[in-house]
Parts: structure tokens; sequence; C-alpha cells
């Protein structure tokens, strides 16, 4: 909420048009995600302690789920910190460079850095179909192992959309962006648009 009491989507994007539409989208997903895994690995935790000290008998896919939650929240997460622009960054060579060379630097590094996530996507894609062949479930919930890993891939390509989107918004924008939304800087200079 603003001063005036108008409500900000904070899954707006700053892109125009089609690319506006896929970084919102993007955004959402990952809030989505993000959001349940961890409120569904909270519910989980806590009902199997009460379960383990109150009942005396634990659930007994608990740890199995929290697994899956885990894998979940990861990948879903590195899309969402590079949205932020929130990984780690090797930047001393980089920042002492003057701002008409650090822009094209940037726009590489987002363009590199997509395609290795999109390679890990297309790798991981062919380890969860080696998976899905072998048929194997899990013990306790007895679903396929290949189930729990699909959001590897798309927490790849989600990262990699977002890596490709920040290279366009540096190519389209004067500023330097370290994603769509957070202009290059530090803790006490960056600015979250």
């Amino acid at each position: 909420m603003t001063d005036s009491g108008d409500s900000i989507d904070r899954h707006e994007s700053s892109l125009p048009g089609i690319l506006g539409v896929v970084d919102t989208t993007i955004s959402r997903i990952e809030s989505f995600f993000l959001a349940t895994g961890v409120l569904l690995m909270a519910l989980n935790t806590v009902a199997n302690v009460v379960g383990r000290f109150a009942f005396q008998q634990s659930i007994f896919f608990s740890e199995e789920l929290n697994r899956i939650l885990i894998i979940l929240i990861t990948f879903a997460g590195i899309s969402y910190a590079a949205r932020h622009g929130r990984h780690i960054r090797m930047s001393a060579i980089y920042d002492a460079l003057p701002s008409n060379v650090r822009k094209p630097l940037m726009i590489g590094i987002a363009l590199v850095t997509a395609l290795f996530m999109f390679g890990l996507c297309y790798y991981s894609i062919g380890y969860l179909l080696t998976q899905a062949s072998r048929g194997r479930v899990l013990p306790a919930l007895q679903i396929p192992v290949w189930i729990t890993l699909i959001w590897v891939p798309i927490g790849f390509f989600m990262t990699g959309a977002q890596y490709v989107l920040t290279a366009i918004k540096n190519m389209t924008s004067r500023d330097i962006y370290l994603s769509t939304s957070v202009l290059e800087g530090y803790e006490e200079d960056e600015l979250e648009i």
C-alpha cells in the first residue's frame, strides 16, 4: 500500500509488452511455489512434532514430503534470487571498470548465465526422463521419484528466463541492472524498483 491507499502489485514488471507479461508470470509462479512450499513444510514439521510428542506417533511420510518441498523451494528460490539480484557476485574487477564497459559486461554476464541455466535445464530434463524410465517410487508416499524432481528443470528454466530478461532490461535501459528491477550497487546504494 502506498500512502494514498492505492495498492501496488509487487509482481508488476517494468518491462514493456510481452516481456512484462513473461516477467510478471514468472514472478507470480515463484511467489506461489515459494510461499506454498515454505508453508507446507512448516505445517508438516509442526504436525510431525505434535504427533511425535503428543501421540507418540510420527507422520510416516513427513521426511519424504519435506525432501520434496526442499527441492521445490530450492529451485523456485534460484529464480527468485535472480529476480531480486541476490545471487553471489564476484565483482572486484567489474566494479573498477568504467560505466560504459560495465553495461555490456553485465549484458554478457546475464546472457552467459542464462545459457548455463538453460543448459542445466536441458540436462535435468534428461536426468528426469532417466528417473522416469527406472520406475522407482518413494517408499512412504508411493509416488514416482521423477515427479519429485520436476521442479529442477522448471527452476532452471525460470532462472534462465530471468537472466534473459535482465539482459534485455540492460539493453533497453540507460542504467545498469542486476535484475529486471534492481539497479547495480551495494546494500547502501542498491535500489529496488
